[in-house]
């Protein structure tokens, strides 16, 4: 064991890592642009967030309101074949309003056992061009076998649709996707905030290293990385893009928002009362029980407060985004990956970097 760990790497989270400021000529934030972000190989979004394949954040409202805003929602797919080709019609046909060139993503998910290819042909009839290969452990043969039947799929009925697949950690990970047919890669093992994995079973990769590691590959090969999990605040989503994701999906920071799947509840007596939305893995015991499962959590479920809209929180992160690309000179995405150099940080150094003046 201690010859084979003698080269044990070093890996860092977002809490980690700081960017450094550079010289910039850029008066206002107004002049970095945030858009045509590559969602998939063949499909572009005008803001590179988001929204997770969670029961509690993506269904109808929050899919819509998420391509309003230039990003994108993956419907998740916690629900009959039949429902969710419901939602994706309902989608369609909504969007459509909004993309009058009929090319928006629509994006739908799906799993890689049981009836996943006919789910797949369901929603392909629906208007789905963008999958989602919903899955803990992406580097896996049930994914190659899942990429290379819904490649065959596509080349015999001549669909045209891209194939997110993950998730994944690792550069060999990232490679052998690329290699099975994946048309962009979702990245991040253990490191969601309902995410039990590494409590539970010790495996998975700080964030920032492994978006580095895993979007080194992709560029060579031409195909975007997704970053997903761990992210908190919208500086967590620039480090993300800075390291070199193309788009970043977030979860816990549209949970409890109007948009998100589930009802408002109060808590307390008036009139103290708080509003509150219920937010929960997908591997929790209670996500599982709905499914008739209880075996393999991986998850936690609890309440958080209401944050009403979206727009808001949305807003907020593009506004952190163009800021940081003015401290280091850069006016769009990809000058801004460039500019991007990260320095490590001790535990002092991220005490400061939080608010700290009324301590």
């Amino acid at each position: 064991m201690q010859e084979k760990n003698e080269s044990m790497k070093s890996y860092y989270t977002f809490d980690d890592v700081q960017i450094v400021p550079k010289l910039s000529n850029i008066e206002h934030r107004s002049e970095c642009d945030i858009s045509q972000s590559q969602l998939s190989k063949n499909f572009k979004i005008d803001l590179p967030l988001v929204s997770a394949p969670m029961d509690t954040v993506t269904g109808l409202e929050m899919a819509l309101a998420m391509l309003g805003l230039g990003g994108v929602g993956f419907i998740h797919r916690f629900m009959s074949i039949g429902s969710q080709s419901d939602v994706i019609d309902s989608l369609l046909k909504e969007s459509k309003l909004l993309y009058d060139n009929g090319s928006a993503p629509i994006c739908g998910t799906i799993g890689v056992t049981g009836d996943y290819l006919s789910r797949a042909g369901i929603l392909l009839d629906s208007g789905v061009n963008v999958f989602l290969l919903d899955v803990a452990h992406g580097h896996h043969q049930l994914v190659k076998t899942a990429l290379i039947e819904l490649k065959n799929m596509q080349r015999s009925n001549h669909y045209k649709f891209d194939i997110i697949a993950g998730s994944v950690c690792t550069a060999e990970a990232t490679a052998d996707l690329i290699e099975w047919g994946a048309d962009g890669i979702r990245v991040g093992v253990g490191n969601g905030s309902m995410c039990s994995t590494r409590i539970q079973t010790g495996v998975g990769l700080p964030s920032i290293s492994s978006i580095e590691e895993c979007a080194y590959i992709g560029k060579k090969h031409g195909i975007p990385i997704m970053a997903d999990g761990g992210i908190r605040t919208p500086g967590d989503v620039c480090k993300a893009i800075g390291i070199g994701a193309s788009t970043v999906m977030i979860g816990s920071l549209l949970a409890g928002t109007q948009e998100s799947p589930g009802r408002i509840i109060k808590v307390g007596t008036w009139p103290n009362e708080v509003l509150q939305k219920k937010y929960r893995g997908s591997a929790s015991l209670e996500s599982k029980k709905d499914r008739g499962e209880e075996k393999n959590v991986e998850g936690t479920a609890r309440y958080v407060l209401y944050k009403g809209k979206i727009k808001r929180i949305v807003n907020d992160i593009c506004d952190g985004l163009r800021s940081s690309m003015s401290y280091v000179g850069a006016r769009t995405l990809a000058e801004y990956r460039e500019k991007c150099e990260f320095v490590r940080v001790t535990s002092a150094g991220l005490t400061e970097a939080k608010p700290h003046g009324l301590l």
